[in-house]
């Protein structure tokens, strides 16, 4: 009967523990979305709809790359071929409400992205007690790199997929009968989903080694489906970006290194675990 007890409040404290986990962590993004909801002009007119801007530094970077590739393969390669981003249209608002809704949407995507950081620690907190000595020696250092990673993440997936989707879609035309003409909602929706959704998707690493601590993938494994994963990233680069394969390759590269690294870390993760 006593052990029970102590059971159910060993379980209890637990949650106990868990709940202020998820306050501070809550607590850390509303804290961050308001800053960010009081910064309204930096948030938009700087962050926001920079990737739409004739003058954001991808469209200059591409522009001063197709003209220094004219100057190597005249023959193939023409001044302007990459100098894009200048045709994107203003944006509509349609909904009475929706320029403020978005102001809410933004500010907590953005508090979210900032306080990353800091929620994952958090978790890590409530985690790390239940692993062994050994497990958190190895696991030291998770934090930084999940962090880095996933602000590594937010930033390619904001200089490089989000401006490289945003021109092509804006540009795009089925017939030259339909006028784009795009919402704010689609704009604010298009980029924060591609930059959330690189944000995670560079936690791969991460994720590669906790499944190959717990025994669910292994090195050999990973090499074996090498080559659906290449495909997968080429696929998911054409899904992302213009159809052109400049771009395909820009954006597929960085994801079939990702894949090599987790190679690499589920190997040494094996090799840790068998010394």
């Amino acid at each position: 009967m006593s052990n029970s007890g102590n059971d159910e409040m060993s379980f209890l404290q637990h949650l106990e523990e868990l709940r202020w986990h998820l306050v501070r962590s809550i607590s850390a993004i509303v804290i961050l979305a308001v800053l960010a909801f009081i910064s309204k002009s930096f948030v938009f007119d700087v962050l926001i709809f920079s990737p739409k801007r004739a003058d954001f530094i991808t469209y200059q970077f591409l522009c001063w790359l197709s003209v220094q590739l004219n100057g190597w393969f005249p023959a193939l390669v023409s001044k302007d071929i990459l100098c894009i981003g200048g045709n994107i249209p203003d944006l509509q608002n349609l909904n009475m409400a929706g320029q403020f809704t978005t102001h809410i949407m933004v500010s907590l995507i953005a508090g979210f992205i900032a306080a990353f950081p800091y929620v994952f620690w958090e978790t890590w907190r409530f985690i790390k007690p239940g692993l062994h000595d050994q497990e958190q020696k190895v696991a030291r250092g998770t934090v930084f790199f999940s962090s880095s990673l996933f602000i590594t993440g937010v930033l390619f997936g904001y200089f490089v997929i989000a401006p490289l989707s945003i021109n092509f879609f804006s540009t795009y035309q089925v017939s030259s009968e339909v006028a784009n003409q795009f919402t704010l909602s689609t704009y604010i929706s298009t980029l924060t989903t591609i930059v959330l959704a690189c944000g995670f998707l560079f936690e791969l690493p991460v994720v590669v080694y906790f499944l190959t601590r717990a025994g669910l993938i292994y090195p050999e494994l990973l090499r074996a489906y090498r080559k659906h994963a290449i495909v997968g990233a080429f696929i998911l680069s054409a899904v992302l970006t213009p159809p052109d394969v400049f771009s395909q390759f820009l954006v597929s590269i960085p994801l079939a290194i990702l894949y090599e690294i987790s190679i690499i870390i589920s190997r040494r993760t094996i090799k840790k675990q068998t010394v």
